[in-house]
C-alpha cells in the first residue's frame, strides 16, 4: 500500500524536525564592550499631584525588583516645572527628594545613569540661557553637590526631531544649544571631567516633515557636526513582524555602521500599528482602550500584560546586542511614572510599564502592581549580559522565528539567550568554546521556571519549545 502524499510530507516533516540545529558559539567578538541593558526610571514627576506619594514600602518593593532585574543603565528624565522649576525661578532642591531616591539606588548599585531634561520648562524658554544656565547648575548640584557621579551622560532635549518636541526637528537649532550646554557644563570641573553629553536621541523610523533630515540622516550629521557629544543615542518602537523578520537588525546595522562612538537605544518599546501584518495586534490594542479607566491608548502599550511582549523584546535585545549597539533602555518601568503629555490625568496615564507601583492607591486596582510577563525576559537579558561583555559570534543557520545571542561576560564566564517566537519546538545542539561547569538553564514560556543545573560540558543541548525563551548562564 502506498504511502498518501500528505502522509509522506508529515513524516519527512517530522524528521527534519528530529535533526538539531547546529551552533557554534564562536570566539570572534563582534561587540567588543556592551554597556548593558536597562530601563527607564523617571522620578514620578507626577505621583504629588495625583494625591499619592510614593510610600517607603513602594520603594522597598521598586529596590526588591531591581535587585533581582540588576539593570546596567538607567535612563532618567525630569520635568522641570514638576522639580527644579518654580514657575518665575529656579530651585534646585524643590520637589527633589523622589530623584535623589532614585539616583541613591543608582549609585548604591554602581548603575550608569543617562540623566535629562525633557524639554525646558516652557516652550518659550528652549533657546534661553538662563535655563542652559539654571539647567546646568541643577545637574552640578547633582553630581557635584550630591555626589551623584553615576551620572555619566545627560540629554538636553527629548526626540528633538520630533513634531512633538519644542525644538520641532530643527537640526540647526538642535545642534547650537548642545554646544551652549557643552560650553556651560564645562564651568563645572565635576561636569567638563565626568560628563558628556548624549544624542541625538532621535526616533529611527521617523520623519518630521519639518526636519530636514529622517533618524539615520540626525544621525549623520551629529557624527559629522556635533562632536561635543560623548555617546549616541537613538530611539526605537518598532513592530512585532519588522523585529521578528530580522529588518530590524538590518536597520540597527545600518545605524551603528555611521557611529564613531558608541551608540544605545535610550529608549526601547513595540508599537503595533504602522505594519499591516500587525493588525491584528492593533485591533486588540484599541479593543482594550475602549472604555478604559485609566488610558486613553493616546500613548501607552495595551498589550505588555502579554506572554509574547516578553518575547518580542527578548528579540528585540537579541538585534541590538548583535548589530553592535551598546545597550537598550526599555521603555518603561513603571506606569506610575507619566501621564499622556504630563498632564497629571490619572484617566490617561502612559500605561508601558512592567507594573504601576501606584494601582491601589491611585487608580483603585491592586492588580496593576503585580509584575507583568515582560519583567522576567528584560530582567534575564540585564542580569547576565552585564557592562563589560563581549558579544560573540555565532556560526549557525537559525530556522524562522528563532533568535539568539551569546557573550563573554567580565568574570569570563558565557551567557547565551535563545528565543523561540515559531509555532513549533526547534531543537539546538551548540558547540561551547570550551567545557562549562556550574551553569544552568532558565526557561520562560508563560512564566519564569526556575534554573535547572547542568552537567559540565563543551555542547549544550535543548529543546526550545514553541514561544520560548532560554537563557544559558552561570550566577
Amino acid at each position: 500500500m502506498k504511502n498518501h502524499p500528505l502522509v509522506a510530507a508529515a513524516m519527512l516533516f517530522a524528521v527534519a524536525c528530529s535533526r538539531p540545529v547546529e551552533v557554534r558559539v564562536s570566539q570572534e567578538v563582534i561587540n567588543p564592550c556592551y554597556l548593558g541593558n536597562g530601563v527607564e526610571w523617571d522620578p514620578y514627576d507626577e505621583a504629588v499631584s495625583w494625591g499619592h506619594d510614593l510610600t517607603e514600602a513602594d520603594w522597598d518593593t521598586l529596590y526588591a525588583r531591581l535587585d533581582y532585574m540588576k539593570p546596567q543603565y538607567v535612563r532618567c528624565m525630569i520635568n522641570s516645572p514638576f522639580t527644579y522649576y518654580t514657575g518665575s525661578g529656579f530651585e534646585d532642591t524643590r520637589h527633589a527628594d523622589k530623584l535623589l531616591k532614585l539616583l541613591s539606588y543608582c549609585q548604591s548599585r554602581g548603575v550608569m545613569v543617562v540623566y535629562g531634561e525633557y524639554n525646558p520648562p516652557a516652550w518659550e524658554m528652549k533657546g534661553s540661557q538662563e535655563w542652559v544656565e539654571a539647567s546646568v547648575k541643577h545637574l552640578n548640584y547633582l553630581v557635584d553637590g550630591q555626589g551623584f557621579d553615576c551620572i555619566r551622560h545627560f540629554v538636553i532635549f527629548n526626540e528633538p526631531d520630533g513634531n512633538w518636541a519644542s525644538s520641532n526637528g530643527d537640526f540647526a537649532f538642535w545642534k547650537e544649544m548642545v554646544r551652549r550646554f557643552r560650553a556651560e557644563m564645562d564651568k563645572y570641573p565635576a561636569l567638563k571631567e565626568n560628563v558628556s553629553l548624549a544624542g541625538p536621541d532621535a526616533v529611527i523610523d521617523y520623519r518630521n516633515p519639518a526636519s530636514p533630515y529622517d533618524a539615520a540622516g540626525w544621525l549623520k550629521a551629529t557624527v559629522e557636526e556635533v562632536p561635543e557629544i560623548g555617546i549616541y543615542d537613538m530611539h526605537a518602537y518598532p513592530g512585532q513582524r519588522y523585529v521578528r523578520s530580522g529588518e530590524f537588525e538590518k536597520t540597527l546595522r545600518q545605524m551603528k555602521a555611521l557611529a564613531d562612538k558608541p551608540i544605545i537605544l535610550g529608549e526601547a518599546g513595540f508599537k503595533y500599528f504602522s505594519d499591516p501584518a500587525d493588525s491584528s495586534l492593533a485591533k486588540e490594542y484599541w479593543r482594550r482602550v475602549e472604555g478604559h479607566p485609566f488610558t486613553k491608548g493616546s500613548d501607552c502599550n495595551m498589550l505588555v500584560y502579554d506572554t509574547f511582549y516578553a518575547l518580542d523584546m527578548a528579540v528585540m535585545l537579541c538585534s541590538v546586542m548583535n548589530s553592535g549597539f551598546s545597550g537598550a533602555a526599555a521603555w518603561m518601568l513603571d506606569d506610575a511614572m507619566h501621564s499622556n503629555g504630563d498632564s497629571g490625568l490619572t484617566e490617561d496615564v502612559k500605561l508601558w510599564g512592567m507594573w504601576n507601583i501606584l494601582g491601589a492607591e491611585v487608580f483603585g486596582d491592586p492588580s496593576q502592581e503585580e509584575i507583568r510577563p515582560w519583567y522576567y525576559t528584560w530582567s534575564l537579558m540585564c542580569r547576565h549580559f552585564p557592562a563589560g561583555s563581549r558579544i560573540l559570534k555565532l556560526e549557525a543557520s537559525l530556522p524562522d522565528g528563532v533568535s539568539a545571542t551569546a557573550a563573554r561576560t567580565p568574570s569570563g564566564t558565557y551567557s547565551l539567550a535563545f528565543v523561540n517566537v515559531s509555532d513549533q519546538p526547534v531543537e539546538l545542539s551548540v558547540r561551547l568554546p570550551e567545557p562549562c561547569e556550574g551553569y544552568s538553564l532558565q526557561l520562560f514560556t508563560d512564566k519564569l521556571e526556575d534554573a535547572s543545573p547542568l552537567p559540565a560540558s563543551d555542547v549544550l543541548t535543548l529543546t526550545l519549545s514553541a514561544n520560548t525563551f532560554a537563557i544559558f548562564a552561570k550566577e
